[in-house]
């Protein structure tokens, strides 16, 4: 026992190393080496806040104030504006039957900022656009100047502040177009309409401090039943293959890179500008898109761009005060599938079109970083919570059922409950 006490009362030589608990060696190996391979500020303090809790000898502290006194420190981070913009990581719609879904690391990281309003409140009226779209075939028949001025009215009195009224559609316009008598031999649509049918909705609409947007419906496709196909046939405007983006209706795509076609989409929008001076927008739609199964797996993207670059151009230039609007799937989605880089493109707002449950949630980042979203009667049970996210500044609804009356009043019905 003697021989025991003098062991234990004997003063420690050295460093007192020996007399290290072997779990703080261990501590000290391990976080040495991973501080100086992961130098994150946060990990580093959480290290030695567990050191600290350990129970250390007092012969031995001196030692440790050595060493920690030569671990550098990291600074802290400081994060640029590009770095705090809101990630996303998706999964798109599937809006194309049997689409494979995109790779992971295909998709993107950041979704760019478009130029946008403040944002908008909480409340439907507070929505800086309500919008209702309105199929070209509501003016047919001779539809007379009362029923429009009504029609109008009726809109206002249940909240909305935009009309998006279709002007042209299967590569046809809605009014009498001398490009179109010039380029195809007839001055527009074969149906029956009232020649100042726009003047009167747009006259009624700004009396009412509404907007009217010209919508280019199929923007630069056609079915068989457009005027133009047999034409487009024989003149070899087509696009080889046929678009199938929506199951049931066999589109084709006219061809932009054909430089007479291209020239008479320019000529047609700059007609539409100067003969309706007052028109507050127009809008495309993802119809101003190729679609990705065509034949010969072609990219387009860089082709599209220029094209609708240059007629965007061609637009300001004829009328600077109308704004070029586009309704469109997801940067990501639009790229992907239809060549459609809008994202490079001129406009002036990106509303995106979300027209189907899958990935709703997901779809809203994209959302929040545009002008608004389109959605149709089957998405009204998120009418709610669109309506009171400030990040959503704009609410376009798209009639499925073909009655816009009936959609409006339905989405009257639910913002008032709240």
């Amino acid at each position: 026992m003697k021989n025991q006490e003098k062991i234990v009362k004997k003063k420690p030589s050295g460093c007192g190393c020996s007399n290290i608990p072997i779990s703080i060696i261990l501590i000290f190996i391990g976080g040495g080496y991973w501080l100086f391979t992961h130098q994150k500020d946060f990990l580093t303090n959480q290290l030695f806040a567990l050191v600290q809790q350990i129970p250390i000898p007092e012969e031995v502290q001196p030692f440790l104030a050595d060493i920690t006194a030569n671990i550098p420190t990291a600074k802290p981070s400081e994060k640029t504006p590009e770095s705090q913009t809101a990630t996303q990581t998706q999964s798109p719609p599937q809006i194309l039957a049997n689409d494979p879904q995109p790779n992971a690391e295909k998709q993107p990281k950041t979704i760019h900022k478009k130029a946008v309003n403040p944002q908008a409140g909480t409340t439907w009226e507070s929505k800086i656009i309500r919008g209702v779209y309105i199929s070209r075939y509501a003016i047919t028949n001779n539809t007379d100047e009362k029923t429009i001025r009504e029609r109008v009215r009726y809109y206002h009195s249940q909240g909305i502040n935009t009309i998006i009224h279709g002007v042209w559609g299967n590569a046809c316009t809605m009014y009498n177009s001398q490009v179109m008598q010039k380029t195809l031999g007839y001055e527009s649509c074969p149906n029956e309409f009232q020649d100042r049918w726009l003047d009167w909705l747009i006259d009624e609409a700004h009396k009412h401090g509404m907007q009217v947007h010209a919508y280019f419906e199929k923007g630069i496709k056609i079915d068989e039943n457009s005027p133009v196909f047999d034409l487009a046939v024989a003149r070899k405007w087509i696009v080889p293959g046929v678009d199938r983006t929506h199951p049931g209706v066999d589109h084709y795509v006219l061809d932009v890179e054909i430089p007479e076609v291209g020239e008479f989409f320019k000529d047609i929008l700059v007609e539409f500008v100067k003969k309706y001076p007052k028109i507050d927008a127009v809008q495309w739609d993802d119809y101003l898109g190729y679609y990705a199964e065509l034949p010969g797996k072609v990219d387009r993207t860089a082709s599209l761009t220029k094209f609708v670059e240059e007629m965007i151009a061609e637009m300001k230039k004829a009328n600077p005060a109308v704004s070029f609007d586009l309704c469109h799937h997801n940067p990501y989605w639009a790229k992907q599938y239809f060549a459609a880089d809008w994202e490079n493109w001129s406009v002036d707002r990106v509303f995106i079109q979300v027209y189907s449950e899958e990935n709703f949630a997901q779809e809203l980042g994209y959302v929040k970083q545009s002008n608004g979203i389109a959605i149709t009667e089957r998405q009204f049970q998120h009418l709610e919570s669109l309506v009171k996210d400030p990040e959503v500044q704009s609410i376009l609804i798209f009639p499925l059922s073909g009655k816009p009356e009936e959609a409006i009043a339905q989405v009257k019905k639910i913002t008032d409950k709240f």
